[in-house]
C-alpha cells in the first residue's frame, strides 16, 4: 500500500489502486474510521485510492492538505510524473478532466488539443489505468444521439482527481510554499468538486438496495441538452433516473418535478425517481415517498460500509 510522504519520513511510491471505487471507499472508512458520512465522502474525495500516515479526519480538509499534501508537493510529484509520463501534454488534459464535466470536447478545449490528439493522448491515459472512459447512457437510448454525445472521462483515483484539479495547475506557488492561491481554489470550489464523488457513491448504494430486481447497467446520463446523475436500467427493464443534491437546505417537491420535467426532456421512459440529499427532505417530498420515488440520505450510506 502507498504510504504518503511526511516530513520526517519518505513513504512508498504512489501504486495505482487496482480495486473499484466501492472497494476503495469501503477501506478507506475502514481504516480511518470518519466521524460521520458526510466527513467520509469529503476526505475520500480528496484523499481516497491511496494510504496515508497520520490522516486524522477530524480535522478540517484544508489543514490536512497543508500537512500531508504540500509539504511534501515535490515528492508527489515525482511519483506522479512516473505515472503519467510526464507529457505536459498528459498534465494539461487531466487537470482539464479534473477542473470540467469531464467530457472528452470539453476536456479537450480546455487543454487547448485537437480532438485526434486528445483521443490519443486519452487512449495513452486510459491504458496506464489513470482514467477511464465511459459512453453517455444516450448511446443505449437513441441511435440519433449516439453519434454527436460526448464521452466521459473519469478518474480511477480520487487523490490523483484531487491533485489535478486543485495542485498541478498552480504547481509554481505550492513549490515555492506560497498557499494562499490553492486555498482560494479550493474554498471555491469545494462543493463542485465534492458533486462526483456524492454521485458516484449514489450508484453504488442504489445498486446494493436493488436485492429484488437487480440493476444491470447505472451511470450518469447526458446527451447534448440534459444530464442527470443517475441513470440505471434493472434486470427486468425497469428506467430508474435521479439526481444527488448536497444542499444544506432540505429538498422540496419542486426537485422531483424538475427531474420529471428532465427525463421528458431526454425522453427517458422512467418507471422509478430517485433523489439523494445531504441534509434531507421537506414533509411534502416525503409524503409522496412510493415504490416509484425514492428517497435516499446520507444515514442510508452506512449501508455502504457496514
Amino acid at each position: 500500500m502507498y504510504r504518503c510522504y511526511n516530513t520526517k519520513k519518505k513513504g512508498k511510491p504512489i501504486i495505482l489502486s487496482q480495486k473499484s471505487l466501492l472497494e476503495q471507499f469501503q477501506s478507506f472508512h475502514a481504516e480511518y474510521k470518519p466521524k460521520s458520512m458526510q466527513d467520509a465522502i469529503e476526505k475520500f474525495a480528496i484523499f481516497g485510492g491511496v494510504g496515508w500516515e497520520n490522516l486524522d479526519t477530524s480535522k478540517d480538509s484544508m489543514q490536512l492538505i497543508e500537512e500531508l499534501i504540500l509539504p511534501d508537493f515535490s515528492y508527489i510529484r515525482n511519483d506522479i510524473t512516473e505515472l503519467t509520463g510526464g507529457l505536459p501534454l498528459h498534465h494539461a488534459l487531466l487537470s482539464a478532466i479534473a477542473l470540467g464535466d469531464g467530457r472528452t470536447h470539453t476536456a479537450y478545449r480546455r487543454a487547448n488539443v485537437s480532438k485526434e490528439t486528445g483521443d490519443r493522448a486519452v487512449e495513452e491515459l486510459c491504458a496506464s489505468g489513470i482514467i477511464r472512459l465511459e459512453k453517455s447512457k444516450a448511446t443505449f437510448t437513441s441511435w440519433e444521439k449516439s453519434e454527436s454525445v460526448s464521452n466521459k472521462l473519469y478518474f480511477t483515483s480520487p487523490f490523483l482527481r484531487f491533485w489535478f484539479a486543485f495542485v498541478s495547475p498552480i504547481f509554481k506557488g505550492i513549490r515555492d510554499g506560497e498557499y494562499s492561491e490553492i486555498r482560494e481554489r479550493f474554498e471555491n470550489r469545494k462543493q463542485e468538486f465534492l458533486h462526483l464523488p456524492f454521485v458516484e457513491l449514489s450508484h453504488e448504494l442504489i445498486k446494493m438496495n436493488a436485492i429484488d430486481d437487480a440493476v444491470e447497467e447505472i451511470g450518469e446520463y447526458w446527451d447534448n441538452s440534459v444530464t442527470l446523475d443517475i441513470f440505471a436500467k434493472t434486470a427486468t427493464g425497469r428506467v430508474i433516473v435521479g439526481v444527488c443534491k448536497e444542499t444544506n437546505a432540505k429538498v422540496k417537491k419542486s426537485e422531483l418535478t424538475r427531474l420529471q420535467e428532465l427525463s421528458n426532456e431526454a425522453k427517458l421512459d422512467a418507471d422509478i425517481f430517485v433523489i439523494v440529499s445531504k441534509s434531507g427532505f421537506s414533509n411534502e417530498l416525503k409524503n409522496l415517498k412510493s415504490p416509484n420515488l425514492r428517497l435516499i440520505t446520507l444515514k442510508n450510506f452506512n449501508k455502504l460500509v457496514q
